[in-house]
């Protein structure tokens, strides 16, 4: 096992990491930009090293000064976390070859599910079920087309290396679909430094269910079942919950065994989630994320077993703890997201917290780095805490949930806690009926 892991990240996530490691007797070292000097992460590490000032792209962005302060620490392993480096191919490269571990898939694994294109082609090869569209790369207006009219309108133009929303462009008709190839490849070439795009049929009410895996690189796999990540503005997922509240179990049993099979079939190694689109019975892969999600907590709450810790386990050679046979869902969980954020306008709202109570009692966890007296600085994401909750039954852990969302404070900034309560007693939420499109029109008022 690792003697020493450095956490190449912040907030919650960077919390949750460390939690994990301290637990398996493993030292720490947290990494911070100067905004994150008295981040929670950092008091609590073992040791801490400055990397830069806030900027990301001067902190925790900076390849050097993070491998810098790996070697000067002796840590024999980095754990990237989510967002950030998590899914750079050339970091874990670059670790790989300064003979650091690199807590994750392999570099190849990541760079091949990190470009749209690629990622969809291994799919196909390993039998998961894919959404109709082009085989590759779409070079031309012309084969964009083509490709629309044979698929049927309408569709969406889609940057191969793209994520958060960008790059991405509906066509309803073959009038727009000119103008939409050209505005997607443009956004693409400014967001990603890569232009390539691809086509794909444009599924209307479908919901955003995510498998997760766990592999071991040596072709053992396991699923963990799925959760419904549908409720989403901006493409950025605002709640999420599992089980789905709408697959059977013979559904999601049949979904889960392709994704182990597949995860084993590739060679995939650590954590990681297939992410689908869910309609009329039918799966379509949209994309394979191949870190840990801002969403397990509530996978670890339906099967008890720790993620971080699996992942872990895995980058140190060791065996899997868990084995499908013994892989029940316990109840359902579900997890707000907790923005630093107007609830209405959604704008940040950086500042010092003056008071901040998690919410406790049976089923009920906070991941959060928030103390009273901490300045949330305004260069990062405005996520600054995860509640999660879980039940028994579906109905169980809503009333749970909105027993902790009355009782949870963060005071001196502005935060979504009123948007998730209102969802909590939403009919159409209560109801499970929601798809991808229904909080945008819910937070607009539509």
């Amino acid at each position: 096992m690792f003697d020493k892991v450095l956490i190449a990240n912040r907030g919650e996530i960077a919390l949750r990491i460390h939690r994990a490691c301290k637990e398996m007797g493993i030292s720490t070292v947290a990494v911070h930009s100067t905004a994150d000097s008295y981040a929670m992460h950092v008091r609590l590490a073992d040791e801490s090293v400055c990397i830069g000032p806030p900027p990301a792209t001067e902190s925790y962005l900076n390849i050097p000064a993070i491998l810098s302060a790996a070697t000067v620490t002796d840590a024999d392993a980095i754990h990237p976390g989510y967002g950030f480096l998590s899914e750079n191919a050339n970091f874990a490269r670059i670790v790989e070859e300064h003979g650091i571990t690199f807590i994750g898939p392999s570099s190849e694994m990541i760079a091949t599910m990190g470009d749209k294109v690629a990622a969809k082609d291994a799919m196909k090869a390993a039998g998961v079920p894919v959404v109709p569209g082009s085989d590759g790369a779409v070079k031309n207006v012309e084969e964009a087309a083509a490709i629309a009219n044979e698929i049927g309108f309408p569709v969406i133009v889609k940057a191969a290396a793209g994520g958060g929303g960008r790059g991405m462009k509906v066509v309803g008709s073959p009038a727009d679909i000119e103008t939409a190839f050209t505005m997607a490849r443009t956004e693409a070439k400014s967001s990603f430094g890569d232009d390539t795009v691809y086509i794909e049929k444009y599924l209307g009410t479908p919901r955003h269910v995510e498998v997760q895996v766990i592999a071991d690189g040596k072709g053992n796999a396991v699923h963990l079942f799925e959760r419904d990540c549908s409720l989403q503005r901006k493409h950025q997922k605002v709640l999420e919950e599992a089980p789905c509240p709408v697959l059977d179990n013979p559904t999601r049993q049949r979904i889960g065994k392709v994704c182990a099979e597949a995860a084993a079939k590739l060679g995939y190694r650590s954590a990681g989630t297939f992410e689908f689109l869910y309609e009329n019975g039918e799966f379509y892969f949209i994309e394979m994320n191949t870190r840990v999600q801002v969403e397990h907590p509530i996978t670890e709450m339906i099967c008890d077993v720790d993620i971080v810790a699996e992942m872990i386990r895995i980058a140190a050679g060791k065996p899997m703890s868990i084995r499908q046979e013994d892989l029940r869902i316990d109840g359902h969980a579900i997890e707000c997201r907790i923005n630093a954020e107007d609830p209405v306008t959604f704008a940040p709202s950086p500042g010092r917290v003056e008071e901040f109570h998690a919410p406790g009692g049976l089923g009920v966890r906070v991941d959060s780095a928030l103390y009273a007296g901490y300045s949330i600085p305004p260069f990062y994401d405005s996520l600054v805490a995860k509640l999660i909750v879980q039940g028994r039954t579906r109905d169980e852990a809503l009333m749970r949930l909105r027993r902790a969302l009355d009782e949870m404070v963060v005071s001196g900034v502005l935060t979504t806690i009123p948007l998730h309560q209102q969802l909590a007693t939403n009919p159409s939420f209560v109801e499970g009926d929601y798809d991808i499109h229904w909080l945008e029109g819910f937070v607009s008022g539509s």
